[in-house]
């Protein structure tokens, strides 16, 4: 099986403080597996660090009131195909994000609270038929499977 991960979770400093996201037991679980590091929003131009960005109405705004669609929607674009070109077949990814989120996403307030929602990324990879699963629903419901 072929993979890919969210780059944060693999402790590239790309998320939009300039930090990462760091995850030990996916580090492990995909340390001698092929695997694939990706971020939508490096991808699709935006710098690190950037202003926090959250779905507003169908469109990502930033906390500066920039519209940033765009960027994303590139960015997913741009990493959707490497995903199709490199056949991969399961992509795990940080929960919450307006990329990488699958499930529930930051609601556009801006407050740190959630809804219902999958990010740009994580819609892209569905049409393409490309499994996605959060980091947190992988380790709880499949890791122990795929060991």
């Amino acid at each position: 099986m072929n993979y890919a991960v969210s780059a944060c979770l693999m402790g590239v400093n790309c998320k939009y403080n300039g930090g990462n996201n760091a995850n030990a037991k996916i580090i492990a679980f995909l340390k001698d597996r092929p695997h694939l590091t990706v971020c939508p929003e490096i991808a699709g131009g935006l710098p690190v660090p950037r202003a926090c960005c959250e779905i507003v109405n169908g469109r990502i705004l930033n906390t500066d009131k920039e519209d940033v669609t765009d960027a994303f929607i590139r960015g997913a674009e741009k990493e959707v195909q490497r995903l199709l070109d490199e056949k991969v077949d399961l992509v795990i990814l940080q929960p919450r994000s307006p990329s990488c989120g699958k499930g529930r996403i930051y609601d556009g307030t801006f407050q740190g609270k959630l809804k219902d929602g999958d990010g740009v990324f994580v819609q892209l990879c569905k049409k393409q038929g490309i499994e996605v699963w959060n980091c947190d629903e992988f380790l709880e419901k499949r890791i122990g499977f795929l060991k």
